[in-house]
């Protein structure tokens, strides 16, 4: 049986990784802080606890030697290095990589969208070769990409599929998009503001098509960049639409749409919205890995939806989710309803 290392295994994406990985025959060590287990693993799922940052750490994690290690957590340049001096214990790779890498044929990149004009105008859809943003150390995105750099760079000495991911969704996210509409279902709020006509698209990718991503790669080890994404990229009022019927408030809703940018401060923008689409190019995957979707996100958001609602409860959102309220700048509030009324007055009179 081949044996397996989930780096990150309690994420949101490990947690399917590793279920898609034991069910395919893969004797699976799934590495974590805490060393937790979930309860959808089979049971000859074992665990380590793993604290990343520690070479060590890894080096007695992967032992004698494994035929897979799937990183979900790779975030820096000595992460990449460390694959450099384990390289001869790991027979292939599979590493979590970002859409944020790429720039458009002006520069512009997610590093440059709060400058006036900054939002990048990719190709529709986005392929592999699209130019992207130098590496560094001063953003996500730079940092993904000097990940990716690095790591090709080993060559035929360990093999790494890299995926660039999309919107990621699904139970666990720290930083959950969805939040957005299932927040304002939950309190009530019937009426929403969508700037860009709500025709905004951002690409999102299920945990479980990414699951079956790696599933692939696994399977198939080589030296590639792979996009990562639904078989669809819906709209943003589609997108609300969505979890509207999950939650059982489709009719009760009233979207009112702007043709522009956002008309005030804290009114009309999702995280989502854009005034370019971003769409990824799957051909590369399909061709390469076989791949197809085994979901899409009207049929798979719900469950999302109910672990979101289950995980807000009752608290502030930004105490149920630290990381998404340190991501915004503190004077922007998704859920500022009185700037949208006061907004929605003025358009009344």
């Amino acid at each position: 049986m081949k044996k397996t290392l989930v780096i990150g295994a309690t994420g949101q994406i490990g947690r399917v990784a590793v279920r898609a990985l034991a069910e395919d025959g893969w004797a699976v060590l799934a590495a974590s802080r805490g060393a937790d287990c979930d309860v959808r693993w089979p049971e000859d799922v074992r665990t380590v606890r793993l604290d990343r940052e520690d070479d060590a750490a890894l080096a007695e994690a992967l032992g004698d030697g494994v035929d897979l290690v799937v990183d979900t957590v790779a975030f820096t340049a000595a992460h990449a290095r460390q694959y450099a001096g384990l390289g001869d214990r790991i027979g292939s790779a599979v590493v979590l990589s970002s859409g944020a890498v790429y720039r458009d044929g002006r520069g512009r990149s997610f590093d440059t969208q709060d400058q006036p004009d900054g939002f990048p105008e990719y190709p529709v859809p986005i392929p592999e070769s699209q130019p992207t943003v130098e590496p560094g150390d001063s953003t996500y995105g730079t940092r993904k990409i000097r990940i990716e750099r690095e790591l090709l760079a080993l060559g035929e000495k360990l093999p790494v599929t890299l995926l660039r991911a999309g919107a990621v969704y699904g139970p666990y996210c720290r930083t959950p998009r969805e939040l957005y509409f299932v927040k304002r279902n939950l309190d009530g709020r019937r009426t929403r503001v969508l700037a860009h006509g709500g025709l905004s698209r951002f690409h999102p990718v299920s945990v479980h098509n990414i699951a079956e991503l790696v599933r692939l790669a696994a399977a198939r080890p080589g030296s590639r960049v792979l996009n990562a994404g639904d078989p669809d990229a819906p709209t943003v009022a589609e997108m609300g639409a969505a979890i509207d019927a999950v939650m059982g408030v489709g009719g009760e809703t009233v979207t009112v749409t702007v043709p522009g940018a956002a008309p005030a401060r804290n009114v009309g923008v999702t995280p989502w919205t854009t005034p370019h689409p971003v769409v990824y190019d799957m051909s590369a995957a399909e061709r390469e890995l076989g791949y197809r979707a085994v979901t899409t996100y009207t049929d798979s958001v719900a469950e999302t939806v109910g672990w979101l609602a289950e995980r807000l409860g009752d608290r502030d959102w930004r105490e149920a989710f630290p990381k998404m309220a340190k991501n915004y700048d503190p004077s922007v509030d998704l859920f500022d309803y009185a700037a949208e009324d006061e907004w929605l007055e003025r358009r009344r009179s």
